[in-house]
């Protein structure tokens, strides 16, 4: 996992995004940043890179839906992306500087709850 370091990408309150293996951020990471990105690496080649992003997208639009607020009328994409398996996984973890090296395959899968 290589890490690039820029002044504007990702945006809005991001502070790192992972593409393929190559992590932009807007900062240097912290151990724990950098874990959090390595687990998703780690999920990304699970599923072969671009059956990582079709399922993100997906469940992300499942997730939006399911935050419809009915009495506001109001959907939350942060509350979409926190629950997101994969997030799940990697926020859950991402303390755990030796979680990657003893991680169960495809075990993002046991986040899909709720």
């Amino acid at each position: 996992m290589k890490v690039f370091q820029n002044n504007i990408f990702p945006f809005g309150s991001y502070v790192a995004i992972n593409l393929f293996g190559l992590v932009l951020s807007r900062r240097p990471l912290s151990k724990e940043e950098r874990n959090h990105e390595y687990i998703h690496t780690l999920q990304q080649r699970e599923l072969l890179w671009i059956g990582f992003y079709l399922w993100y997208l997906i469940e992300w639009l499942v997730r939006l839906i399911q935050s419809f607020n009915f009495s506001t009328f109001k959907f939350s994409a942060k509350r979409a992306y926190y629950t997101i398996s994969f997030e799940r996984e990697a926020y859950l973890h991402q303390n755990n500087l030796d979680y990657r090296h003893h991680r169960p395959f495809w075990a993002w899968r046991k986040h899909l709850k709720k």
